[in-house]
């Protein structure tokens, strides 16, 4: 299995997400998955450079903070969708 120089941070989904903008014809889900690695380029490039230029705690940081914005804003929205009797 081709690995990242990361510990147990395997390739699998940005491989088989290449691989099926490559092989399936172009529809909804392929302008999807082009985003989604753009995402993932954007993300990765955003934390390379944030290490390299202030260090990996602010990298650290950052993908915490937006891991809590993320699961908060989830929290909402399933509260939301719930309705008035849940809350």
């Amino acid at each position: 299995m081709l690995r990242l120089g990361v510990p147990d941070l395997t390739t699998t989904v940005v491989t088989r997400t290449l691989t099926g903008l490559a092989a399936e014809p172009w529809d909804r889900t392929a302008v999807r998955r082009l985003v989604s690695v753009a995402v993932l380029f954007c993300g990765a490039l955003a934390g390379g450079l944030l290490t390299l230029r202030h260090g990996s705690h602010w990298a650290l940081a950052l993908a915490v903070a937006l891991l809590l914005w993320i699961a908060v804003a989830a929290a909402v929205t399933a509260a939301e969708r719930a309705g008035p009797e849940t809350r």
